[in-house]
């Protein structure tokens, strides 16, 4: 699938629509249309160039371009609405000016690094699978880790049938009862870390998204956003293309 081509229901709910799923509804009761033709479940667009109507109302993408850092605290969830009323990013990011959504997920008990745009292929390319483009945490585990559970992380552990792509971990420190490490992944799967480290028998007691690529959170505080600038925005695309090259 080309990189600049997205899910017709997540343009939708990047747009302001509603949930994913209420957007699969719509589509499904033939109420949206792509270049003029009725839309079907499974159909993707290029935000840039097909034109998509809803209920006959056209969605357009956003010229005012934008690229934020939120620090996200525990206890909120990645998204821009929650139907079952829990706190969500959304309220974090009332001030940005303009309508923007997350770029890929932290879950609801992580915190740190959460990156938000209206650019549908900037989030593209920072969330496809052949992307690759590395994400560092802090993780305090508990109770200790050996080296043979070391290596077996760094290997890939098997989840749901498949094996994580290789993984970096190293220690930053120890003591009696609770190990602090950072990992690097070059992959995206749901409570990837979390679930790597419960198949080994280890209890995840704090995980925190330290950087992006090679931009960091920094000293920024919880529940606070910056805006990145055009040389980070272009270092972050410049991680997208490299790792894509390793499927190459």
């Amino acid at each position: 699938m080309p990189n600049n081509l997205v899910r017709l229901q997540k343009f939708m709910a990047d747009n302001g629509i509603a949930s994913r799923r209420k957007c699969e509804e719509m589509i499904e009761q033939g109420l949206v249309k792509v270049n003029g033709v009725t839309a079907h479940i499974g159909d993707k667009v290029n935000p840039k160039k097909d034109k998509v109507s809803v209920k006959g109302r056209k969605l357009s993408v956003q010229d005012n371009m934008k690229y934020i850092v939120l620090h996200k605290p525990r206890g909120y969830i990645t998204t821009m609405q929650d139907e079952q009323g829990r706190k969500c990013v959304a309220e974090l990011v009332q001030d940005v000016g303009v309508r923007i959504y997350p770029v890929g997920r932290l879950d609801r008990e992580s915190e740190g690094m959460l990156l938000m745009t209206n650019d549908g292929a900037f989030s593209n390319a920072m969330t496809h699978p052949t992307r690759h483009v590395p994400k560092t945490y802090r993780v305090t585990i508990r109770p200790t880790i050996t080296d043979e559970q070391i290596a077996a992380f760094q290997d890939g552990i098997e989840i749901d049938g498949r094996m994580t792509a290789p993984a970096s971990l190293r220690i930053i420190d120890k003591s009696e009862g609770r190990v602090v490490v950072e990992v690097i992944l070059y992959e995206g799967r749901n409570r990837q870390i979390r679930r790597m480290f419960e198949e080994l028998g280890i209890d995840v007691a704090r995980l925190k998204r330290t950087a992006v690529g090679s931009i960091k959170l920094g000293m920024l505080p919880q529940g606070k956003w910056r805006e990145l600038d055009e040389e980070e925005v272009r270092k972050l695309m410049l991680a997208a293309e490299k790792g894509g090259r390793r499927d190459d």
